[in-house]
């Protein structure tokens, strides 16, 4: 590894909001890989506004994020959803605006997702935490198909102690959150939940884990609905060997 960088966490609001937990597990592992971890004063990617169609709002909020986070080293997402968002959108948002486009491409290129970034850009091959249990992975859609990010999860959980890993049959399916898409068609988001779900049960798992907070707040809620005892947790939680504490929704004991 080289010196330590200087990495500013862009913590999400999902996380700041409903687990502030994920953006202390992330710092920890940074810090363990390292890094000098730095949380800027921030405020949402833009990404909701993007995805409605409100592109001056997005391109404001845009901005605000490059303002912010272009004097380090690295930005770091626990969250492929955003860093999708400040990687591949932001310099399609700008692209004709003339100061900040260039502003915006320098950016994206050194914004990573946090499991990409610990494993391809830090080398880290291993983690010391332990998790016993069975968890199924699910790959966000925007981790595989914006950040290509899908095997750095798999080598970090796979060095757990006592935690056994195993992916969903269809690895490449959406969970129904898909953002606006749930509140716009709530029966269809809500079956492919629970189709995700019930595939879980069927690989053994008394746990799902995976790296977009939207998508496990999604699941959690869901399972909550069906009064079901899979648990749900970030994956970075995991590996921060925070796996003790109450899962995603539900009351500490």
């Amino acid at each position: 590894m080289t010196a330590r960088p200087k990495v500013a966490l862009f913590v999400t609001c999902l996380a700041d909001m409903f687990r502030p937990q994920v953006g202390f597990a992330a710092a920890k592992l940074l810090d363990d890989a390292g890094c000098d971890v730095i949380v800027p004063e921030q405020t949402c990617c833009g990404q909701p506004a993007y995805n409605a169609g409100d592109a001056k709002d997005a391109a404001a909020l845009a901005r605000n994020v490059i303002a912010a986070f272009e004097s380090y080293d690295y930005v770091v997402v626990p969250s492929g959803s955003c860093a999708g968002t400040i990687k591949v959108h932001y310099p399609r948002l700008l692209k004709d605006d003339a100061a900040w486009g260039p502003r915006a491409d320098a950016l994206a290129a050194r914004t990573h997702e946090l499991f990409s970034f610990l494993v391809n850009v830090r080398g880290v091959k291993s983690i010391a935490a332990s998790c016993a249990g069975t968890a199924c992975y699910h790959d966000s859609c925007s981790s595989l198909r914006e950040m290509n990010v899908s095997k750095e999860p798999r080598v970090l959980l796979a060095t757990v102690d006592g935690l056994t890993v195993r992916d969903f049959s269809e690895t490449q399916v959406c969970c129904g959150f898909g953002g606006f898409f749930s509140v716009k068609y709530p029966e269809i988001s809500a079956r492919m939940a629970d189709d995700k779900i019930a595939d879980a049960k069927a690989r053994g798992a008394d746990t799902i884990v995976g790296g977009d907070l939207g998508c496990l707040l999604h699941l959690a809620g869901r399972l909550a609905r069906k009064g079901d005892a899979i648990a749900v947790r970030h994956a970075a939680e995991v590996l921060a060997d925070m796996g003790g504490s109450p899962a995603i929704g539900k009351d500490p004991a």
